[in-house]
């Protein structure tokens, strides 16, 4: 194993890098992590959640599965999956200063978390990845909902309803994800108000 390089991600702060074709990024984690990547050379093809879905015919993806992108390129691969007591998520977004905001005023934060909020962060991971990714032109607007790896959501097959949980994986937990095509990376270590956030530790490293 050859690191090409390591960072330390405190809570609530985001993190962006390239990656070359064959690399790998593992990211150790026991917090939810917003995770967002684009083709270096056309940073307008971005991972896609609905196309990410649909072939690989589940909504829970894990070591194995492939990540795909808006015109339907294979971008990653999933070479391990440390979080055995959950899943991770592929239906919601970012969580934003806003959307706290929101939810505190119409009276909504339980419902949205499973324990006593009582306060609130000004910003969130629609934040973070917006100031990570700033230096390489992409507006926030253009940044794809994330894939949200550790965030175990309860999800009823019949109605649809969502639910968090303050399920999250053991410490020394960690993702493996190999790039299929030169890649910008970019994360948040999520405020996770569900359970309380905590940082992340990046890695890319070639095997």
């Amino acid at each position: 194993m050859k690191t090409i390089t390591e960072a330390h991600v405190p809570h609530n702060t985001g993190w962006s890098a390239e990656m070359k074709q064959g690399q790998i990024i593992r990211i150790t984690a026991t917090t939810t992590v917003d995770f967002v990547f684009f083709k270096l050379q056309n940073l307008r093809e971005r991972f896609d959640q609905a196309r990410t879905k649909v072939y690989n015919m589940t909504l829970f993806v894990t070591a194995g599965h492939k990540l795909m992108g808006r015109n339907n390129q294979h971008m990653m691969t999933i070479l391990a999956d440390g979080f055995k007591d959950g899943t991770h998520d592929l239906q919601k977004g970012m969580c934003s200063g806003y959307r706290f905001q929101l939810a505190k005023q119409e009276g909504r934060l339980r419902e949205y978390y499973p324990r006593q909020i009582s306060e609130i962060p000004d910003h969130g991971c629609y934040e973070n990845l917006s100031k990570a990714l700033a230096p390489y032109g992409i507006i926030p607007e253009d940044i794809p909902s994330p894939f949200n790896l550790n965030q175990h959501m309860k999800i009823d097959g019949a109605t649809g309803k969502m639910e968090h949980t303050q399920v999250r994986p053991r410490s020394g937990n960690y993702m493996d994800l190999r790039a299929e095509m030169d890649l910008l990376v970019a994360l948040s270590a999520c405020p996770d108000l569900a359970v309380g956030g905590k940082p992340v530790d990046v890695m890319i490293y070639e095997a």
